[in-house]
């Protein structure tokens, strides 16, 4: 079956931002005067939404600790935001092919809606992608909501979408959802976890993505 709808995740697939996002754990944790993470263990966490990430890293945390947490990494990553991350080699290049072929483009993030609109705007990307849905408008990854709200929308089969991503939270969540599958190995995650989830393909750069669909 053809496929219509591409479901891309936003950091460490499309967005060079895993360093940026480490970063500002580590600062809200000094803030906090919490064990700060090592920026393995923090990118580790990346792609889940801020509360299930906080959660993950801090198992101590109560609940208002939780929220203080995310208030202060929000504030520290806006701070850094003011100049968007760069996108991975070839993206944005290959995103447009991908649109004049007519497919459908959407994002299924671990951002907020206020962040992912932030930088939509600032890369000029607002009006780009015909759809996206975002961890604190829906349930975070790796539950199948965000995914199947999408397919809902566009009217499309699990089998006529192809989730692209690189943790085990969105090839999970890809699984979780019963739809295909793209791994990139560039990201967070290592490709050795990624094939784990049975990707069509675990590519080591994004515009490998049109040899696969």
């Amino acid at each position: 079956m053809n496929k219509k709808l591409l479901i891309f995740d936003w950091d460490g697939t499309l967005s060079d931002s895993i360093a940026r996002i480490s970063n500002c754990i580590q600062l809200a944790a000094e803030d906090h005067s919490l064990p700060i993470p090592d920026f393995d263990a923090a990118k580790e966490i990346i792609g889940l939404g801020l509360q299930e990430a906080i959660a993950q890293l801090f198992p101590q945390a109560n609940a208002e600790m939780v929220a203080a947490f995310s208030a202060t990494y929000s504030a520290h990553y806006r701070d850094q935001d003011q100049q968007p991350c760069a996108f991975f080699p070839g993206v944005l290049e290959t995103l447009h092919e991908l649109r004049a072929q007519n497919y459908l483009l959407a994002v299924a993030t671990g951002k907020s809606r206020t962040g992912l609109d932030r930088v939509l705007h600032a890369t000029e990307l607002g009006d780009f992608f015909h759809s996206s849905r975002c961890a604190d408008e829906t349930h975070s990854k790796p539950h199948p909501l965000m995914l199947q709200e999408l397919l809902a929308l566009h009217k499309v089969m699990p089998e006529q979408a192809i989730m692209v991503g690189d943790t085990e939270f969105d090839m999970e969540m890809a699984v979780n959802a019963r739809m295909p599958r793209i791994a990139v190995s560039y990201g967070a995650h290592e490709a050795h976890r990624l094939y784990a989830y049975s990707p069509i393909a675990c590519i080591g750069k994004f515009s490998d993505i049109i040899n696969h669909l």
